[in-house]
């Protein structure tokens, strides 16, 4: 029974969820602005964390024939077994309907909205059809990333506006770097799946080239929150510096670091930096935010 249990947790990618929700919660906070309503976090964090479960065990159902071809997946409970696909699309399906339900009775449609369209995304296009078929899937998927923290902002305002607008570009721009150095880190495992990924198609340089020019367009992008008026300055002077760590790290693959240690180190600081970014604007933030930029405030 305990090994049952555990089988079913797995599937489900607790690790994603965990940094889906930190995200999640950043976009939260940072809508919030100290008045946090704790019931529609919650409400909010477990609706999402029920509709992220979905959308990973059909993504493990999905890509169950090629795990086969991956070491580091060969063992998943879908390519060994343990689980069956009609099991696995059972518990997606619950999973999916009560995080939905929970999200339309706790929020607003315009989350239900982003919800919906982030499952779509992730599960309808990457997962069927993209990621076995072009390079560009990893850029198409990148959106459906962006919906746990524009969920968690729009929970609070109910409104697309500009802080939703920077918050989708920072998460797709953050994801461009981080997916193409995971790509780079699992090279042989990606290219005996035949998964068309960007280091496989395009070559090494390439990919560095492309990491270097998706950072660069992340700092300025994670900047803008206080340009706009959104977070403080202690937010700008960290986002400063966790970018040119970044951007550093990157140069590194330029001066003959071994490509597997250099995107491993980029991985693993990147999962750091946009967790660090999510804690700086969910206590840095504006009181009173006004749609005028601050250097538009100046005299």
């Amino acid at each position: 029974m305990v090994d049952k249990i555990k089988t079913y947790l797995l599937v489900t990618k607790p690790g994603i969820i965990l940094g889906n929700l930190i995200a999640a919660t950043g976009g939260f906070l940072l809508a919030a602005r100290g008045d946090i309503d704790m019931t529609l976090l919650w409400s909010t964090l477990l609706g999402l964390s029920l509709v992220i479960a979905s959308s990973c065990i059909l993504n493990n159902t999905i890509d169950r024939h090629t795990d086969k071809k991956m070491a580091r997946t060969q063992n998943r409970a879908l390519v060994t077994g343990h689980l069956s696909p009609e099991g696995a699309v059972l518990f997606a399906t619950v999973l999916g309907i009560l995080g939905v339900t929970l999200i339309c009775v706790m929020t607003n449609p315009l989350c239900v909205v982003m919800v919906l369209a982030g499952f779509t995304v992730y599960v309808g296009l990457y997962s069927l059809y993209l990621k076995a078929n072009t390079i560009y899937s990893t850029l198409i998927g990148s959106l459906a990333g962006t919906a746990p923290p524009l969920v968690g902002y729009c929970a609070v305002t109910n409104r697309f506006d500009t802080g939703a607008v920077l918050l989708l570009i920072m998460f797709v721009l953050w994801q461009m770097p981080h997916c193409y150095a995971i790509a780079v880190f699992r090279y042989k495992e990606y290219r005996a799946a035949g998964i068309p990924v960007l280091p496989i198609k395009k070559g090494l340089q390439e990919t560095k080239r492309a990491i270097t020019a998706f950072m660069l367009a992340f700092f300025g992008a994670s900047l803008m929150f206080t340009f706009q008026g959104y977070t403080g300055y202690r937010y700008l002077i960290v986002a400063c510096a966790v970018n040119l760590f970044w951007l550093y790290t990157a140069w590194s693959g330029y001066r003959g670091a071994p490509p597997r240690v250099w995107s491993k180190r980029l991985v693993v600081y990147s999962i750091l930096i946009i967790t660090i970014l999510c804690i700086m604007m969910s206590i840095d933030f504006k009181p009173n935010t006004s749609s005028a930029t601050l250097l538009a405030s100046l005299p």
